[in-house]
């Protein structure tokens, strides 16, 4: 599919950024599907919440759909809302869309969350596992049925399930530096919550693997060794040599985040990558020390 050409949305964000980049140094022709007025050549711009001409989307080779509200900030009744309908509404009109374009793509990679499986403590989570029944869980599932007229219309989908992305550039990880930099990081809550990570890196070399691959349906980015919110604050500690002395209780959590807190910083999802391991992608890194180490070495 070398020099094809591919549709990204979302490619502002962390993931589409780096996405992006890859695709374009192995010789993908990229247009950005963008809300923004400022569109450059062969850019195609868009309202997710409206429906989208079939026109502007023909003659794509594969489509990667990452366009999404943020989930970082206090859920109020809006805020999740939009949530919700950046996702699923964009979704939809895409897939509607793709699904009338002549010619069709012959794939979609869509993206969605690990999120999907909700907090399940200890179970060892893989594609097929059940969905959760919390806010996000519902979102996730949503998201991804979303997608179903392209699927109907014959296109290879991929619902890439990520979990947390690993890099210093933004994300959590970000966010978590400059506490832990001043020796004031700490577990949150409990600690015994399973943190699925994946590094930026994988995330790009798994995307570039999916759309060469015969992938389809929910895939888990996520490296292959889980770790505990304990095990991962003693590991970003002793990679910054700091001390981890600080946890952050349940409680205090909640107050800052709200539902936020719950769903993702107290969340337990111990995920593995069962589909992208079984189809030969080569993992960059397989442990946590090894991805930190290599994002802030510098």
């Amino acid at each position: 599919m070398d020099s094809a050409r591919v549709l990204v949305s979302g490619a502002s964000g962390l993931i589409g950024q780096a996405v992006v980049s890859v695709l374009r140094a192995e010789g993908y022709k990229i247009s950005r599907l963008t809300r923004s007025s400022q569109v450059q050549a062969g850019d195609v711009q868009w309202d997710p919440s409206q429906p989208l001409s079939a026109g502007l989307v023909s003659g794509f080779d594969a489509v990667v759909h990452l366009a999404g509200e943020s989930i970082v900030g206090r859920w109020t009744e809006s805020k999740k809302r939009r949530i919700r309908e950046s996702r699923v509404l964009g979704t939809r009109n895409l897939a509607e869309a793709l699904a009338k374009a002549s010619p069709r793509p012959s794939v979609l990679v869509c993206a969605s969350a690990v999120g999907y499986y909700g907090s399940r403590g200890d179970e060892l989570l893989r594609e097929e596992s059940a969905c959760g029944h919390d806010f996000l869980s519902e979102v996730c599932r949503e998201w991804e049925a979303a997608a179903k007229p392209a699927t109907d219309a014959g296109i290879r989908t991929l619902h890439t399930r990520f979990g947390l992305v690993l890099s210093r550039k933004g994300g959590a990880l970000q966010k978590m530096l400059l506490p832990f930099r001043l020796g004031v990081g700490g577990r949150v809550g409990s600690g015994t919550q399973w943190w699925s990570w994946v590094d930026l890196q994988d995330v790009t070399g798994a995307m570039l693997h999916a759309l060469k691959s015969n992938l389809q349906g929910p895939v888990n980015f996520v490296a292959p060794n889980p770790v505990t919110n304990l095990e991962f604050t003693h590991v970003l500690g002793s990679v910054l040599a700091r001390p981890t002395i600080f946890p952050v209780p349940a409680f205090a959590a909640r107050l800052a985040f709200g539902q936020m807190a719950d769903e993702l910083l107290l969340a337990s999802q111990r995920v593995e990558p069962v589909k992208l391991r079984e189809s030969g992608y080569q993992f960059k890194f397989l442990d946590l020390r090894s991805a930190l180490e290599a994002i802030l070495k510098h």
